[in-house]
């Protein structure tokens, strides 16, 4: 998943802090005054001609793809565009000049014909009475990388023992479809109702791993999970604050099956006390069912001409009933008492409750007409109490049925808290001054692992972080900032957490002629936890030049490109499970080249349109501990057939290589074309 995030982002690899901006409402409660202008140059203007009642295009295309060459599951985990008719993009918008149902509406729609991303969004608006919008997507999901968590072909195997070659143990093949509801009631008046929904579900297949004793054993999987969320709730708009209430709640299942027929020997490749591990059935199920219900209260509100101040506050109290079997037949071990046995059932039966407050407060106070000060904190506390009850019964042809019972009640209580403040100067009219301080504070208790004798683990954090930003402006054509934080932190949950480190990160733009505008970004971090037995280090650097160049306003030609260069670096101490008392280091390191670019050329005119030509592509090439390469060239061509049509075409190629994993490799051409048709 890293990969293919470099490889399709090719973002900064840092996020920093910047300075606090000036509170302001939540999206939802737009100023009442605004959209009461709004409203009232709609219904001033002259109706629409009858030709103008109806605005928008739509593209619709056919794709071709060659092969592709070389691993189509990696084709599928990265690209996984497929061939035939496409409706590439829909926008349009209609007006009722008589506003019965609706004043106006407008439809939108992309990438539908058989690609792994395709959206759909309605919003209908009657003045003063109502507003609707309701959003569709669907998502296919597919990994199937041959070389993450494989199992591959070892010699010294039994006599008929077959193992795959290059199977990933960790793969899914599913579709998430997401799709949201939302009516406001009265929009423009003081006080407005609205209702929503949303449903978020998804379904599929895959390949988990089954562990049983000291082996582990690739097996078919399935997937199904599903939440729905509700809600209602009020906003009041005032001149001078707004208050949203909301109450809603979710219900939410999640169904996950394991199977397997046919005997297969698992990972181990060497035989286990004189005997050879194996599994021949295996059913193996998880049920688990829940439901939350929630209250949530947003508050903006403008005291004073100085002094802006806002808060949240959200409870809720979910709960989860979870029942689990599983059957399973083969030859297993069971270490603890250096036995072997042949079949296996379990029943499992849980149940959970998890009351969960957060809330956060804030304040901007702007003290002179240069000097602004800004206050934030926030909470969070999650409490989890559950009881498992697990019968487990171990079968032996040498000894009779055993029955285990298994009860406990596992503990997680996890309390974070953050405040920051933030003091702005304004030096002159175009450099602005930041210093703050950062408090991060929380603890933690959670069962202990067996290794460390059970019972309860208690953890602590606590970080102090200093601030400081400079940001300047010079016109239209120069603006840069700056921002950096440090810490030296005693305590944190996870080894790899942020401890002592140094963060920063610099942006700057710069219009050096009407034509020509560069960009420019840099970021760091440095972390170390210096902890004995971890040693850990982690070191990463992103540096960015971008250029915009329109001569003669972009007349006969534009370019858009950009050049990254990134590093990482990771050394962690850690102890070999097999054998606690020896240390191992895993270290990690990775250097990395990203170019686009895309150049734009109006060859000539058709009907007072240009007829234009694209060219262009990206590239993404590391080396390190796992080097890569990725090129997609592209070329588009768009000609006017008249004044409401225009036909496109866009030839794409996809190359994927690595040095280390040679079988993993694509490649493949793409060709679309198509008619845009305006109305």
């Amino acid at each position: 998943m890293r990969l293919l995030l470099l490889l399709l982002l090719a973002a900064p690899l840092t996020a920093q802090q910047t300075p606090a901006p000036k509170p302001q409402e939540p999206a939802e409660a737009k100023p009442a005054a605004e959209e009461q202008k709004q409203e009232a140059a709609e219904a001033s203007a002259p109706a629409p001609a009858a030709d103008e009642n109806i605005s928008g295009y739509v593209d619709v295309g056919y794709r071709w793809v060659s092969g592709p060459a070389g691993n189509f599951d990696s084709y599928r985990s990265i690209v996984n565009l497929g061939e035939g008719p496409k409706l590439l993009n829909l926008d349009w918008s209609f007006q009722d000049p008589k506003k019965r149902l609706f004043d106006r509406l407008d439809v939108r729609a992309n990438n539908w014909g058989g690609d792994p991303y395709n959206t759909a969004r309605i919003d209908a608006r009657k003045n003063r009475l109502y507003n609707f919008s309701f959003d569709y997507r669907n998502i296919a999901l597919f990994n199937f990388l041959p070389s993450y968590a494989n199992l591959l072909s070892e010699p010294g195997l039994p006599l008929g023992a077959v193992r795959p070659l290059f199977l990933n143990q960790r793969s899914f093949d599913t579709t998430r479809r997401l799709m949201d509801v939302q009516l406001d009631l009265l929009p423009g008046t003081w006080l407005v109702p609205y209702l929503a929904y949303s449903r978020n579900s998804g379904e599929g297949r895959g390949i988990t791993d089954f562990v049983s004793g000291s082996n582990e054993y690739p097996v078919a999987t399935r997937l199904s999970d599903k939440t729905d969320h509700f809600r209602g709730g009020v906003r009041l708009e005032m001149r001078r604050f707004h208050v949203t209430a909301e109450q809603g709640g979710t219900t939410f299942k999640d169904d996950q099956s394991a199977f397997h027929s046919g005997t297969q020997f698992g990972n181990r490749a060497t035989p286990l006390l004189g005997q050879t591990l194996s599994l021949t059935n295996l059913s193996e199920a998880w049920r688990i069912r829940g439901d939350s219900i929630y209250s949530k209260v947003i508050v903006t509100a403008n005291p004073i001409d100085r002094l802006d101040l806002y808060g949240q506050f959200l409870y809720s109290q979910p709960t989860t009933d979870t029942n689990y079997s599983l059957a399973g037949t083969g030859n297993f071990a069971l270490l603890s008492a250096l036995r072997f046995y042949s079949g296996q059932q379990d029943l499992g039966f849980a149940e959970a409750k998890q009351p969960h407050t957060s809330g956060s407060v804030g304040a901007e106070l702007r003290i002179t007409r240069r000097l602004r000060v800004t206050e934030s904190w926030m909470t969070d506390r999650f409490h989890n109490a559950s009881s498992v009850l697990l019968t487990e019964r171990l079968l032996s042809a040498a000894t009779p049925e055993q029955t285990n019972r298994v009860f406990a009640s596992p503990l997680l209580e996890l309390n974070y808290s953050q405040q920051e403040v933030n003091l702005l100067f304004d030096v002159t009219s175009r450099i602005t001054l930041r210093g703050g301080h950062r408090y991060v504070w929380g603890d933690a208790r959670v069962p202990a692992s067996e290794l460390a004798g059970g019972g309860l683990e208690q953890g602590e954090l606590k970080r102090h972080v200093g601030l400081a930003g400079v940001n300047y402006r010079s016109g239209q054509r120069l603006s840069a900032n700056l921002d950096y934080e440090a810490s030296s932190g005693d305590r944190s949950y996870f080894r790899t957490s942020l401890q002592d480190y140094h963060k920063a990160r610099a942006r700057a733009r710069y219009q050096l002629m009407d034509s020509l505008s560069l960009n420019g970004s840099f970021s760091i971090l440095d972390n170390q936890n210096p902890a004995p037995v971890l040693d850990y280090e982690f070191r990463s650097r992103d540096a960015s030049l971008g250029l915009f160049w329109t001569p003669k306003g972009g007349k006969r030609f534009t370019l858009l490109g950009e050049y990254g260069r990134s590093t990482i670096r990771s050394s962690l101490d850690y102890r070999l499970p097999t054998a606690l008392n020896v240390i191992e280091n895993s270290a990690y390191r990775d250097n990395a080249h990203t170019a686009n670019a895309l150049g734009d050329i109006n060859l000539s005119s058709i009907a007072g349109r240009p007829v234009k030509l694209s060219l262009g592509g990206n590239f993404f090439v590391s080396s390190g501990s796992r080097p890569t390469r990725y090129y997609q060239p592209v070329g588009r061509l768009s000609v006017p057939l008249g004044k409401h049509v225009q036909w496109n075409s866009e030839w794409r190629w996809y190359g994927f290589s690595e040095p280390f994993y040679l079988y993993e490799g694509f490649r493949t051409h793409q060709f679309i074309t198509g008619i845009r048709l305006g109305i």
